[in-house]
């Protein structure tokens, strides 16, 4: 579990989180949404320790995040970024690679590189294997990098599924996803966020996310948290955050409902 309470962040005089509470619990997939400016980035920032909070606290299973130290937090926690730049050559798979830096010290081992080839055949970047890494497209890359940070937490499949009861025993693993579907088409928008559910449904990993579009986080999330001004509108189950008066009042639009089936609705805006 992660759990946040009254962190706060201030650059400038100005609050960009301001005493935002929220739990974050196992198996499941929480997105944070809102609109330009409302803090989306700092939080996921916040949660993984990339940024330190002015106040409250941050826990990894009851563990203040200030006591976790870096060499340990990289073994646990992994990050997505909106986009990753490299200044010199590397080829792909040694990008991939370096997932599996904090778990090797010298040389990967043959685990390692089993992982990095089961996450290549998993984001169906394994003929890009010997590639300059800087000659992809965009989307490639973008899926390249999530290859990369899947490798701190991946596990082989040699390894036993853990329980309920062993994830408790042995902590959780914490994947952050800052605004993943930049630069990805729509077809491997969905994909990613197919891939982020399946992923997020172990037993020990605990998920967060920025996305921006809301018709997604109704369909993928088990939880949204609603964020505007740096403070936290509404969080709960998607059907009962992403409500017409929540959308009209955060995002200033108007949205029409249509239902698709009898489990999904579609959102779209006036």
């Amino acid at each position: 579990m992660l759990s946040a309470h009254e962190v706060t962040r201030v650059v400038g005089g100005k609050a960009l989180i301001d005493r935002v509470s929220a739990s974050f619990e196992r198996s499941q997939l929480s997105l944070v949404i809102g609109p330009n400016g409302a803090g989306k980035s700092t939080l996921i920032k916040l949660l993984s320790k990339q940024l330190r909070a002015d106040a409250g606290t941050i826990a990894y299973d009851s563990t203040n995040v200030r006591a976790i130290t870096e060499r340990e937090l990289a073994k646990i926690r992994a990050v997505l970024s909106q986009s990753v730049e490299l200044s010199f050559p590397l080829r792909v798979w040694e990008v991939v690679m370096m997932g599996r830096y904090p778990h090797f010290g010298g040389r990967p081992g043959p685990a390692d590189e089993e992982i990095v080839d089961q996450l290549m055949t998993f984001f169906d970047v394994t003929e890009f294997a010997d590639r300059d890494y800087q000659t992809l497209s965009g989307g490639e890359r973008q899926r390249v990098n999530f290859a990369r940070v899947l490798g701190q937490l991946w596990r082989t499949g040699h390894e036993p599924a853990p329980t309920n009861a062993d994830a408790a025993k042995t902590g959780c693993r914490f994947l952050f996803l800052d605004e993943p579907l930049t630069f990805l088409d729509i077809r491997h928008q969905i994909d990613f966020m197919k891939k982020v559910r399946k992923f997020s449904d172990a037993p020990d990993v605990v998920t967060v996310g920025v996305v921006h579009d809301l018709n997604l986080a109704a369909r993928f999330a088990d939880q949204v948290v609603l964020l505007n001004e740096g403070e936290v509108v509404a969080t709960g189950a998607p059907s009962n955050v992403l409500t017409q008066q929540n959308i009209r009042n955060v995002f200033a639009v108007e949205p029409t409902f249509v239902s698709i089936d009898q489990s999904n609705v579609h959102i779209v805006f006036d």
